[in-house]
């Protein structure tokens, strides 16, 4: 039997398993820590620092940090809050993501974080970059333009569709989502049934003939907000 490692979040005590992250932790304890890029049963990739946690006064990402015993980990703290909503708010104007005719409106994590923050319009300049939307797909479509480079889609794919259908290219601002055909989406084995079209947090990765399906007022986030104990995982969507 192995022992549990003793720490704390926000003053409550928790014991994790041995190789458990600090937000793997938290999630089992009911602590919600805020997240884009981390999905459980994926390996951590720490790409979009939402989860910021402040460790022993060092920040760290709660997605790939394990914690250690007596530390001591602050989350639900202002400062920390700010940092998270600012990333939001880059996030948002670094793409074109358009809420309000989006059919991922409702379930986009993304738009979640937003409300969860009270961020209702960003205060920094839009880039308004041009960007493709890749319609060749018969069931499925990438929009560029809502990507937030979370990989879930990258990961979800290779780990757990046991295929390769995506990956990045390019590097700064011009790194963007691709995928393995020299054509496009619908050169690849991608189906709509894929893990990995769940996966994603956003409207970027979309199955065709299913838009608007679930009326306001039933979509996921209509229901609780993010984060609630009432919240469920992506797929898992009624």
């Amino acid at each position: 039997m192995t022992d549990k490692i003793l720490f704390t979040i926000d003053g409550v005590e928790l014991a994790a398993e041995p190789g458990q992250t600090i937000i793997e932790a938290a999630d089992a304890a009911g602590i919600y820590i805020p997240r884009l890029c981390h999905q459980p049963g994926l390996n951590p990739f720490g790409s979009c620092r939402v989860c910021t946690v402040r460790c022993n006064g060092r920040p760290c990402s709660a997605c790939t940090q394990p914690p250690a015993p007596g530390m001591v980990v602050e989350n639900d703290v202002p400062d920390l809050q700010a940092l998270r909503a600012e990333l939001v708010e880059m996030l948002f104007v670094e793409g074109n993501h358009f809420c309000m005719f989006c059919e991922k409106s409702g379930r986009c994590e993304l738009q979640a974080l937003a409300y969860r923050f009270g961020i209702l319009a960003p205060r920094l300049d839009y880039c308004w970059p041009q960007r493709e939307v890749d319609m060749s797909h018969p069931d499925l479509l990438i929009d560029h333009n809502r990507c937030i480079l979370c990989a879930r889609c990258v990961r979800t794919s290779q780990q757990v569709d046991g295929k390769n259908v995506f990956q990045f290219i390019g590097r700064g601002t011009k790194k963007r989502l691709a995928v393995n055909s020299r054509a496009s989406l619908a050169g690849t084995d991608a189906a709509a049934a894929d893990a990995a079209v769940a996966a994603c947090p956003v409207g970027a990765l979309l199955k065709k003939r299913v838009g608007y399906a679930v009326p306001m007022g039933r979509r996921r986030f209509d229901k609780v907000p993010i984060g609630s104990p009432g919240d469920i995982a992506p797929g898992q969507e009624q």
